[in-house]
């Protein structure tokens, strides 16, 4: 039993990493406006997704496990070269885009504090390409996971003192509205580079720890790290959307960063601002480096390209010029309307990844089948259904 421990202790990593950096800024961001509009009645929708958040992910870790390679590298090397070129392409905007979303969330953060875009974002620019280009990334997180856990902290003591309100954790309406939030809150759930990460960085720990042939162990402990990331992520977004709970006083609009952090006000008076803005920097941060590496795993691996540096940079710009272009009051708005997005650029890598965690000649014994197969794909076209029904009722 002690061993079990120790190596369920020497594999944790990979699986908890890519939730922690799942409840990023845009996370945080959504789940504060489900709060301000609707109160508590996005609960009874963010503990279900802890089911689609598992099943998705598990089989993720699973392939990378049972092949010992990331995404880009299995379709590269068992399909075609084509195909992973045509994937190599939506995965690169998918990941600016996942730039853009993170860029955005630290700059809200930055508003919040009063200090200017123009100064401060070229500079997390900068420091964020020598830390992935440096391979400094593991040093920073730590430091950045410790930011975000006080903010995480910071909520739970805001909650516990404003105390748990009479609300109901159901509720659901056909407004346009409702709607829209519930797509936002399924994208900030499963995110692209999520998939790639995990298959990537399970396959990498696993070698690194030098049991490669200890597969049924690894995927004993890959799951158990994978369902405890799903639950206290969504536990997290639910206590963040009861702390925001009616703080908007204007139902037909989204709150605005400075309403938003005035919810740390009952803890941290006029500090409020700064904790809120640092929490947003610092899990925007975070989300940003893993994101470099899901890309490295991703991109690199399906166009087989060594030299991953100057993904890094392509991909930043964009989002650093889009962040200083766009008006900071319509960044709340956006960031909610990118989140949207994610739940559709997801249908390439979902389809791809169930396809791979069924072929037996890629995934050996470990191939998907039975009911953990069906649970993939349902899973799958909830997310799905979810994102269209949002769309069209914006129609």
């Amino acid at each position: 039993m002690r061993r079990n421990e120790l190596k369920f202790i020497k594999f944790f990593g990979p699986a908890w990493l890519v939730m922690m950096a799942d409840m990023d800024a845009s996370s945080i961001i959504g789940a504060a406006q489900t709060g301000a509009l609707f109160k508590y009645g996005f609960i009874w929708i963010m503990l279900l997704l802890v089911i689609p958040l598992y099943v998705v992910q598990e089989v993720s870790g699973r392939i990378g496990i049972a092949t010992g390679k990331g995404l880009g590298e299995v379709i590269r090397e068992n399909y075609s070269k084509k195909l992973a070129i045509l994937m190599a392409l939506p995965m690169a905007l998918t990941d600016a885009v996942t730039y853009a979303i993170e860029y955005l969330g630290i700059g809200i953060g930055l508003e919040v504090i009063g200090i200017p875009l123009i100064l401060s974002i070229p500079l997390i620019y900068v420091v964020h390409i020598m830390i992935v280009t440096k391979r400094k990334y593991i040093q920073a997180e730590r430091f950045l996971l410790l930011i975000s856990a006080f903010l995480i902290i910071s909520l739970f003591a805001t909650l516990f003192l404003r105390g748990i309100k009479p609300y109901s954790p159901f509720y659901f309406s056909p407004s346009p509205q409702f709607l829209f939030l519930m797509a936002a809150t399924v994208g900030a759930v499963v995110m692209p580079f999520m998939l790639f990460f995990q298959a990537s960085a399970t396959a990498i720990k696993l070698k690194e720890i030098g049991h490669c042939k200890c597969k049924d162990t690894a995927i004993k402990h890959m799951r158990k790290e994978t369902l405890l990331g799903a639950v206290f992520t969504e536990i997290l977004m639910v206590v963040v959307e009861m702390a925001f709970a009616g703080i908007n006083v204007d139902p037909s609009t989204f709150a605005s960063p400075q309403e938003l952090s005035s919810v740390l006000t009952p803890l941290a008076g006029s500090l409020s601002p700064v904790i809120f803005g640092l929490g947003l920097i610092s899990a925007g941060f975070l989300a940003l480096v893993v994101i470099s590496l899901g890309s490295a795993w991703g991109v690199a691996e399906a166009l087989n390209v060594k030299n991953v540096n100057i993904i890094y940079i392509a991909e930043s710009v964009p989002a650093v010029v889009l962040t200083l272009l766009v008006p900071s009051v319509n960044l709340v708005c956006i960031v909610l309307d990118l989140l949207v997005f994610f739940v559709y650029a997801l249908i390439g890598p979902i389809i791809i990844l169930g396809i791979i965690s069924r072929n037996k000649k890629i995934m050996g014994e470990y191939a998907s089948r039975g009911l953990s197969y069906f649970a993939y794909w349902i899973s799958s076209i909830i997310l799905l259904i979810i994102a269209i029904i949002a769309s069209l009722s914006l129609i």
